[in-house]
């Protein structure tokens, strides 16, 4: 059947609000973990390298596990994939609170909650992507704007549960928050077949009335319509094999020069906002003021990804969008090599306020340029892929940065 023409509202807000909160715990959740890396540094008698695999672990997963996740989509849909997904990225943060060693918390924190995490965040995208269509680049800048915020608020939450409860304390509310993405995995409501049942509905009732007088045998037309339809319907469909993964995206040259860039671009993203504060630390800046840095780049993001979103769809800028991420890449990468001058609390301020403005760029732009070049049909494929290989340059960016 043809798909469904996306509302680009409606519904659709709700999906959007679902998946600002989850891409918010997809991106922020890893980073946020590091204000507790001090105390587990003291307490487990490790390095920073160690430390750092915890997010790493994390991040890898996310973005490792993206072909599963999609042959899962495929196979079941998004809705049930998101609910086991909360439940996942719950257990991992609660369990984490009760290891014992290093190696424990890579397998709770780092693997359970990442592929928990994963299982949430792509569906979330592919919902986005089926609900809106002329707003998606607005779309893409609103959900995209969730990793921000939740920087900003889980960062200094974190150091308070720190100095309240100590760092296994932290971890098992941190654990009940997770909860919240199976909330949001439930308002992922299926567009195609809402849609569908809506007209069919209308119509089998326009035609019974159509057809038959009004009156008492008007009602029984109706029902009879309605279940002669669904014996048709049943007899019709019969079931075919959906194809899992689709590599014919590979064939894309468009696919491959964006995948081969995003792979040297996602080597560093994530080393500043995962050693910045224990490099603050380390400088002599006091704990809350160097976990207030994080929250100065989700500050400073959290308008940086709606304002990128809204240029991004303009009428002039939308069929030139790769351009405008092109650029953000470039700027996210400059800053980071002036990065290198900032040797006081100031500077490393200055420096937050633009990695914030150059991250929420490439964080507001980079689906929607994936999305412009395959096409929504094969989206859920291409995404899950471009993860995967992705999950290698986070998976050893960060380590070998603390290194």
């Amino acid at each position: 059947p043809a798909p469904v023409k996306p509302p680009d509202g409606g519904w659709g807000w709700i999906v959007l609000l679902g998946c600002f909160v989850i891409t918010g715990f997809s991106y922020a959740f890893p980073k946020a973990v590091s204000v507790y890396f001090k105390e587990l540094m003291k307490d487990f008698h490790v390095g920073y390298s160690d430390t750092a695999w915890i997010s790493s672990i994390m991040l890898a997963m996310l973005y490792g596990t993206g072909p599963v996740c999609s042959i899962m989509v495929n196979q079941f849909g998004c809705r049930p994939v998101m609910l086991i997904g909360g439940l996942l990225a719950s257990s991992g943060m609660i369990l984490a609170s009760f290891t014992t060693n290093i190696i424990e918390l890579y397998l709770t924190a780092g693997v359970l909650t990442g592929l928990g995490m994963a299982l949430n965040f792509q569906p979330s995208l592919i919902m986005l992507g089926t609900y809106f269509d002329k707003r998606r680049p607005l779309a893409n800048g609103l959900a995209a704007a969730g990793s921000p915020v939740f920087l900003s608020s889980l960062s200094p939450l974190g150091q308070v549960l720190l100095e309240k409860f100590g760092w296994r304390g932290g971890f098992l509310i941190m654990g009940g928050l997770l909860l919240n993405c199976c909330t949001c995995g439930a308002v992922m409501r299926p567009l195609d077949m809402g849609m569908k049942r809506k007209m069919e509905k209308a119509q089998d009732k326009y035609e019974a009335k159509e057809m038959l007088p009004i009156g008492g045998k008007s009602e029984e037309g109706i029902s009879a319509t309605d279940g002669t339809k669904k014996a048709k319907k049943a007899k019709k469909q019969p079931k075919k094999g959906k194809k899992l993964l689709d590599f014919s995206i590979f064939s894309n040259r468009g696919f491959i020069i964006y995948t081969i860039s995003k792979f040297i671009l996602v080597l560093g993203l994530f080393v500043p906002p995962i050693l910045l504060v224990n490099y603050a630390k380390d400088t002599g800046v006091p704990d809350t003021e160097a976990a207030f840095l994080l929250s100065i780049i989700g500050f400073i993001d959290i308008f940086a990804r709606p304002a990128c979103g809204m240029v991004a769809g303009l009428k002039w800028v939308r069929p030139h969008v790769a351009y405008l991420f092109s650029f953000a890449m470039l700027f996210n990468g400059l800053t980071d090599i002036c990065s290198a001058r900032a040797s006081n609390y100031t500077g490393l301020v200055i420096f937050c306020v633009f990695f914030g403005i150059s991250y929420g760029m490439v964080g507001a732009l980079q689906f929607e340029v994936l999305m412009a070049i395959v096409g929504s049909q094969k989206f859920s494929s291409a995404i899950g892929l471009v993860l995967l290989i992705e999950a290698f340059a986070v998976l050893i960016g960060p380590p070998s940065a603390g290194r």
